[in-house]
């Protein structure tokens, strides 16, 4: 009997832990971790390992509390698509009541741990959160500009870490912020593209010229040429402590360039495919740069 009773709330952790995974989407939080602990690297001038797990945890809760209040004011319209209509709250596995005390809570652990780093980060977390909630979440069903709005608590991971190792905003943040703000518009429109039609079931309006056209793909590549300027230009001394080796300026360009063919053979063909590879490659592309700064900075 103890076996099965065992068993059974084995069970039952494991399906809340999943639960708990999918509301917070903990793949895309893990992601921005890693680009707040990238950005604290490069700003650091000591590593204090107290520091990062303060980052990470605090990131994550923030990321986490983000998603949880996104799912809770879209749970009728998550209810509708097909990629969104299994999770916790509209499958009716977490009530509205349990997931609004799970972001609160996640918000208030979260601002606590980053306000323990400086008060600067914890600021940049807050309004990350009430950007993406009160005014990107709202503004999806209304108008494509949302991507717009979107891309601003979307950029903050990777200038937040280095708020978090240096508790000063400048030049070298600033440019971390635009860097991952120019990235976000290929990378969301590519997704975007492929789920267009479940988009529109929800009410969604998510692709600038509302249809996978020519102009859309042509935005993408626009977006995708800033954000490899942007890129390179801590290899022109431009950007205060922000350096980056001309070496590691070229890798960083070809691989922009690389993500640019995949922009481009979306605007030839403007199918799915094409827009799966340019997504695939665009996060590649974020994670690979950020690897390389970081590690220009350390040999």
């Amino acid at each position: 009997m103890k076996t099965v009773t065992s068993s059974v709330k084995s069970n039952s952790f494991g399906l809340l832990f999943a639960d708990f995974k999918e509301i917070t989407k903990a793949r895309l939080a893990v992601s921005v971790v890693f680009s707040s602990i990238a950005g604290y690297l490069l700003g650091a001038t000591e590593i204090d390992f107290w520091a990062i797990i303060l980052l990470a945890f605090g990131g994550y809760c923030m990321v986490g509390a983000s998603n949880a209040y996104n799912q809770i004011i879209e749970k009728d319209l998550d209810a509708l698509m097909n990629r969104t209509k299994n999770r916790p709250i509209p499958a009716g596995r977490i009530s509205v009541n349990k997931a609004m005390i799970m972001a609160v809570v996640l918000t208030v652990i979260g601002i606590i741990s980053l306000y323990i780093l400086n008060p600067k980060t914890a600021m940049f977390g807050a309004i990350s959160i009430f950007l993406y909630t009160s005014v990107y979440t709202p503004l999806k069903t209304k108008t494509p500009l949302s991507v717009f709005v979107g891309a601003f608590p979307g950029a903050i991971p990777f200038m937040l870490g280095w708020v978090a190792a240096t508790n000063d905003f400048g030049v070298e943040p600033g440019t971390l912020f635009m860097i991952q703000f120019f990235w976000q518009f290929p990378h969301f429109w590519a997704l975007a593209w492929m789920l267009d039609e479940d988009y529109k079931k929800g009410g969604f309006k998510m692709l600038p010229t509302g249809k996978k056209d020519k102009g859309t793909a042509l935005q993408i590549i626009m977006y995708t040429i800033w954000m490899i300027v942007v890129s390179v230009i801590p290899a022109f001394g431009f950007t205060g402590r922000l350096h980056l080796s001309i070496v590691a300026a070229v890798i960083v360009f070809v691989m922009g360039v690389v993500m640019l063919v995949y922009a481009f053979k979306l605007y030839e063909k403007r199918d799915n495919p094409s827009a799966r590879k340019l997504m695939l490659a665009s996060v590649s592309y974020i994670t690979l740069i950020q690897i390389v700064y970081v590690i220009d900075k350390f040999i």
